[in-house]
């Protein structure tokens, strides 16, 4: 480790005291989460369901997943989850931070603290549960709002308007993105920080140009909040592929109706902690690491000409 220190005593001191406070991160990583990853790795190539030693199976788990319809399903169910969540989240929280960006308006701190809130409990059990109330087609308070506005007297008879949301198979997952809406403070705060980092000067020039509220929009406000916009992509593409809590509650552990709630995480888990199927789980996990990497890279390589940063110099690769 002192072999890497850089030279000179100031640079050498600081670096030593770098590695004295990351120290602690360092041996928990090692023994937390170093180790079990190895396993991990390890277990993939065997046959292993913990009452009898790990048996080696080389790639057997990879190519039985490649041929495992409810593998495949799951992997199908993440995918569209990942195409419809990460766009419209991005969307929502970036018009709700425009909006709370706003000068003047009235009690401004406290909604934004109000709209934050709900991203404290996002993705839990409570969340789950109570969706499973407002979604309920016979009673849920969607359909009756939808209700009150549809049908030849304005007003219908409950569970008949609407769709069956978590008991339809179609509906399912947009009914999972709209669980997932809720959680759109974390990523409304990134934008709303982004959205006060850019420069006034840079409006007053387009004003003064004739742009319009569209027009500055789109030519300065997207291209001075690209690595915020980056960043909640990225990380919002890869907590869509870990959907996990949510879909075991309302599920009940399943993945029903007819598997259209299947998400990937869930069938790593009941393959791992239902059928003790640990080697089989191991290489679901490891595909799950190469799927993201993969378009992460991808994601990072696409947004070199759309991504803009002020400190870059011309030509010089951010990324």
């Amino acid at each position: 480790m002192f072999g890497l220190l850089p030279k000179g005593h100031l640079a050498r001191r600081e670096a030593i005291w770098f590695w004295i406070f990351i120290l602690p991160w360092v041996i928990g990583f090692i023994l937390f989460r170093g180790g079990p990853i190895l396993a991990s790795l390890f277990l993939s190539f065997t046959e292993y369901n913990v009452a009898s030693s790990p048996e080696w199976v080389a790639l057997d788990n990879f190519t039985r997943l490649a041929s495992d319809p409810i593998f495949i399903k799951s992997l199908q169910v993440s995918v569209y989850y990942t195409f419809l969540s990460v766009p419209l989240g991005i969307v929502v929280s970036l018009a709700m931070a425009m909006m709370l960006n706003q000068k003047g308006v009235p009690f401004l701190g406290i909604l934004r603290t109000l709209y934050y809130i709900p991203a404290l409990v996002a993705g839990s059990v409570a969340v789950a549960l109570l969706f499973q109330w407002i979604l309920n087609p016979s009673f849920g308070i969607l359909n009756y709002l939808l209700g009150l506005f549809v049908g030849p007297n304005g007003i219908i008879p409950l569970g008949i308007v609407g769709p069956r949301w978590f008991f339809d198979p179609n509906w399912v997952v947009p009914s999972f993105v709209l669980m997932s809406l809720w959680g759109f403070g974390g990523s409304m705060l990134l934008y709303l920080a982004g959205l006060q980092g850019v420069p006034t000067t840079l409006y007053e020039a387009a004003t003064i140009d004739g742009a319009n509220a569209w027009h500055r929009f789109r030519n300065v406000t997207l291209p001075m909040i690209s690595p915020v916009i980056l960043f909640t992509f990225i990380t919002g593409m890869i907590g869509s592929f870990q959907v996990f809590t949510p879909a075991y509650i309302v599920s009940g552990g399943q993945g029903g109706p007819a598997y259209a709630s299947m998400f990937y995480v869930l069938y790593l888990y009941l393959n791992a902690f239902r059928r003790y199927r640990f080697g089989y789980a191991s290489a679901q996990a490891w595909l799950l690491f190469l799927v993201i990497l993969v378009l992460t890279v991808f994601a990072f390589r696409a947004s070199r000409r759309a991504v803009y940063y002020e400190s870059a110099t011309e030509g010089e690769e951010m990324i």
